[in-house]
């Protein structure tokens, strides 16, 4: 039985052994982690305009690194296929980021059927007031997308389980900025994979 510091300490290696091979994936994931600690602190002084920085600079960054840098081929470096680690992925695996991120692209859309929200907002006078609403929407999603996710591992892989997941990612900003700050000098030496991941099994 793992305790909870080895559960964590285990997700966070399978997720950077088997999703962050790229330099490019590497280098736009601390980027993403840069921007993900501002806004940390930006929470406690604005939560929307927090919650527009993390989706449109920090999200997109870190999910278009996995979409289109990381390979999707045979992983000779783990002897898996894409398959299987799409399968044994812990939180959300590329189908599950490609439903997420179509909710987040959907979700101002909805303010045009329904610019209160069902009553949530006064109607938006500026355009301003249209971005802050986006950006408690998009709060609202990043909350209950995490929330849902947890309460998922509940279920199919146990309590510890999920609520590992749930440190990690709150945490995974201060992670990937220690693991990936020499990812962008790297890749402008002309380095595109990390090899190093062969030298640490």
């Amino acid at each position: 039985m793992k305790t909870f510091r080895e559960e964590l300490i285990e997700q966070r290696w399978d997720d950077h052994r088997f999703y962050h091979h790229s330099l490019v994936n590497q280098s736009l994931h601390f980027l993403s982690a840069c921007t993900f600690l501002t806004c940390y602190f930006l929470l406690f002084v604005d939560p929307a305009v927090a919650s527009l920085l993390s989706w449109t600079v920090a999200m997109w960054s870190r999910q278009s690194g996995h979409f289109f840098f990381e390979p999707k081929s045979f992983d000779t470096v783990n002897n898996v296929s894409h398959e299987y680690k799409e399968e044994v992925k812990v939180g959300y695996n590329l189908f599950r980021k490609w439903v997420l991120m179509g909710i987040w692209a959907g979700l101002p859309l909805s303010l045009i059927v329904d610019p209160t929200f069902f009553g949530l907002f006064a109607p938006a006078e500026t355009w301003w007031q249209v971005a802050r609403h986006v950006g408690w929407l998009w709060l609202g999603l990043g909350v209950f997308g995490i929330i849902f996710r947890v309460l998922q591992l509940f279920f199919q892989r146990g309590i510890q389980t999920g609520l590992a997941w749930g440190t990690k990612i709150l945490t995974d900003p201060i992670n990937d900025f220690k693991l990936y700050r020499k990812a962008p000098g790297r890749l402008l030496r002309g380095e595109k994979l990390d090899h190093g991941l062969m030298a640490t099994q």
